[in-house]
């Protein structure tokens, strides 16, 4: 499906919302546990911060600067093919880089790491209005993963990714994946 300007704002704002929506329901101690050496909530949060920021930046960027990147000689692909081609990667192997990787998180640091994260969705709509629909598709930007993206691309990006790491906490919890359920295998 390609998406419009306003129905990717209605996805980006849809998909920060429900991942804070979720974290907001966490105790503290779900909220900094790593089940089973994954990624706990708040660095799954701290990580989505950190791939939304240069996205929110660059799209303040003057346009000319982003040429940098080059043009777009073909269209955006669509919401779907984007997410396809983003998950075929990950199936064959494909992890975050290491500007992205989040730290150890504490407990504290939870109402600043909601703060930031929202700070970028409000960020992230504010200036992709100020973009052409025309715009979106001609201007690129690197994924470390994808490659050059067009901006609708990118951000189309961003709100799957949002999705995705909202999926694997949600799958965490279903699969008893609990702290209760952790500290019971770390003592037997």
């Amino acid at each position: 499906m390609y998406l419009n300007q306003h129905e990717i704002q209605s996805l980006l704002i849809t998909s920060f919302d429900n991942f804070i929506d979720f974290v907001n329901t966490l105790p503290d101690n779900r909220f900094t546990a790593s089940p089973y050496g994954k990624w706990s909530a708040g660095q799954q949060l701290e990580h989505l911060t950190k791939s939304a920021r240069p996205v929110s930046g660059a799209l303040g960027f003057p346009k000319i600067t982003l040429r940098y990147f080059g043009v777009s000689q073909r269209p955006s692909r669509s919401y779907d093919t984007l997410v396809e081609h983003y998950l075929q990667l990950l199936t064959a192997g494909g992890k975050s880089t290491k500007a992205y990787l989040p730290g150890v998180v504490y407990t504290a640091q939870r109402p600043a790491l909601v703060q930031g994260f929202l700070a970028q969705k409000d960020k992230l709509s504010e200036k992709m209005m100020e973009w052409s629909e025309n715009d979106l598709d001609k201007y690129r930007l690197p994924h470390p993963l994808l490659g050059k993206l067009t901006i609708r691309e990118m951000l189309y990006f961003t709100a799957y990714h949002n999705q995705h790491h909202l999926e694997r906490l949600k799958d965490q919890e279903l699969q008893g994946h609990t702290w209760q359920n952790q500290l019971q295998q770390l003592i037997f």
